[in-house]
């Protein structure tokens, strides 16, 4: 049984409002995501083209911490927007407009299982053979490529570039870590992190691309501490996720893990979770959940692709001991995936 508790504080309001053009010939069309630092908005570009347009407030002259993290997205920005590559989404405009910094790039706000719910909305019954098979050719000459018996594949599916008309879909390969195994048996301790991702949405955490930066930063500041990764927290202390990872605690036989009304990832393994947790004997609540009730819980765990589950045996100085969930759902998951 699946039960949600609405998160709280109630939403903030959107600053900006369609129709409105923030930059002349950028007419904003719908807001996709906010936050107490900021919001960011589908826009109309030049030409006709669909972008993301991003807004950050704040004030470089001063010395607040909200102005101190504005110089340096400004800073981080400026950097981004010079690499060019076919793979990369890019930069195109970043502008310090007053007091409010604003970024332009090209948006990709669809995946693969968005073009699944376009097909079935257009009465088909799933994407098309011959697009769906080019897309599994891309992945099995990425998979022959890269030559390893255990790896992570990511398929992307784009737009494409500026003006083709034509969607790009990417397969990209990479190492399975070796020491996955290892870390579960022993389990990870974390670190509470209060940062960009509590104070700033608009970074779309929801969507991996525009995320990396921070979620380097944060695993970065988790071993200078001594810990394996971290968990993002907001400024009240309501728990998030970690950087590429959702967060889950057991009390009994009830699971608690963050709501994605609070803008986390809707992780894949998060999904299959949820939906094996039943089987497993385990009722889940999702929610809106201080950092002090998850200190309270019997058993910490995270779950993500390529890590799946994986057990907590400490968060900041809060000892946990290993748990049955974990395990159950870890199982649980191993089944689902040879079935």
């Amino acid at each position: 049984m699946l039960q949600v508790r609405a998160p709280d504080p109630s939403p903030q309001p959107y600053t900006k409002a369609p129709g409105t053009e923030p930059l002349p010939g950028y007419v904003l069309i719908e807001p996709l995501g906010r936050g107490g630092f900021g919001e960011v908005w589908k826009c109309e570009a030049p030409g006709g083209l669909h972008k993301a347009i991003k807004f950050v407030s704040g004030d470089t002259e001063s010395i607040t911490s909200d102005s101190a993290q504005l110089s340096q997205e400004l800073d981080a920005f400026q950097q981004v927007k010079a690499i060019r590559h076919p793979f990369l989404l890019t930069l195109e405009r970043v502008e310090l407009v007053g007091n409010e910094l604003i970024m332009v790039m090209e948006l990709a706000d669809r995946q693969l299982g968005d073009r699944l719910h376009e097909c079935q909305q257009a009465k088909l019954p799933g994407i098309p053979r011959d697009e769906l098979v080019g897309y599994l050719r891309e992945a099995a000459e990425a998979l022959e490529a890269a030559g390893e018996p255990d790896a992570v594949l990511r398929l992307y599916l784009t737009p494409g570039r500026e003006g083709s008309g034509e969607p790009v879909s990417l397969a990209l390969v990479s190492t399975l870590p070796g020491d996955l195994d290892e870390r579960r048996a022993r389990g990870i301790s974390l670190i509470s992190l209060l940062g960009v991702r509590a104070e700033a949405p608009w970074l779309l955490g929801g969507v991996k691309s525009t995320s990396y930066a921070v979620n380097m930063a944060a695993e970065s500041e988790a071993r200078a501490r001594g810990a394996d990764d971290a968990v993002f927290v907001r400024d009240d202390g309501v728990v998030l996720e970690g950087p590429v990872t959702n967060l889950w605690w057991r009390r009994g036989s009830k699971l608690f893990t963050p709501s994605l009304e609070l803008g986390i990832l809707a992780g894949v393994t998060r999904a299959a979770a949820l939906e094996a947790a039943p089987a497993a004997g385990y009722e889940v609540v999702e929610g809106a959940y201080p950092l002090s009730e998850l200190l309270e819980a019997e058993e910490v765990f995270t779950t993500s692709s390529v890590r799946e589950v994986m057990p907590v045996v400490r968060v900041d100085d809060r000892p946990f001991e290993r748990g049955p969930g974990a395990d159950a759902l870890q199982a649980a998951l191993r089944g689902m995936a040879t079935a």
